[in-house]
């Protein structure tokens, strides 16, 4: 007699009440793929800061090799200040240490700024060897946080009145900082932007005028 040492049906494994929110951009990670594995519902979704989203908890992930590039270009501090825009915020870094020695970066300046994202940022960092490792961890986060609501904008309570008119707008696709802004320095105000003509629109957002104006048409 042969047994059939293999399951029939994978989908019992699946836990549909454990869901993750994921940024487009990382719609090619090795992450979603294991976490899809292991039976998380991944929500692909704009994310205007961080990775993923379980609910108020924010991810900012890094493999080595991109959070050297986001010391040198400088990116990295200004995505930490992003993330704490949440109540709860995780930076990840994804890889071997050794990786840097293949960049010409000092391992102490590396250090050093590590550091500075501890005690000054107060960024909590959690290291993983890989993907695999990243992706338990998102699970077992997800497991904790199951019967929360989840929440897709950041809340920043300390914008102000021009900032907030900013932060509406950025949440339209392929609307980033500075298409909004030339939008509210065009028109003034959201109300004129809603009111103006599809020509007007299109003298700033180009191509991206027919997906705004079809949102804006949207039925809830």
């Amino acid at each position: 007699m042969i047994l059939d040492i293999f399951p029939t049906h994978i989908e019992e494994k699946k836990e549909s009440n454990l869901k993750i929110i994921a940024d487009f951009r990382e719609k090619n990670s090795l992450v979603i793929a294991e976490l899809i594995n292991k039976g998380i519902n991944v929500e692909i979704k704009h994310l205007l800061v961080g990775d993923y989203l379980i609910n108020d908890i924010i991810i900012e992930r890094k493999t080595y090799n991109d959070f050297i590039n986001s010391i040198i270009n400088k990116r990295l501090i200004k995505q930490l200040e992003e993330i704490k825009q949440y109540p709860n915020f995780l930076l990840i870094i994804e890889g071997e240490e050794h990786e840097i020695a293949k960049r010409q970066i000092n391992k102490n300046a590396v250090r050093g700024f590590l550091l500075s994202v501890l005690l000054k940022s107060k960024v909590p960092i959690l290291f993983t060897k890989d993907c695999e490792e990243t992706s338990e961890f998102l699970y077992v986060l997800a497991k904790k946080q199951e019967n929360s609501s989840f929440s897709l904008r950041a809340k920043n309570k300390r914008m102000n009145k021009k900032e907030q008119l900013q932060f509406i707008l950025e949440g339209f696709p392929g609307i980033g900082p500075e298409i909004s802004k030339k939008l509210l320095k065009h028109f003034k105000s959201i109300k004129n932007i809603i009111n103006a003509s599809e020509d007007e629109l299109r003298k700033i957002l180009g191509k991206k005028t027919d997906l705004f104006m079809d949102l804006l048409a949207e039925e809830f």
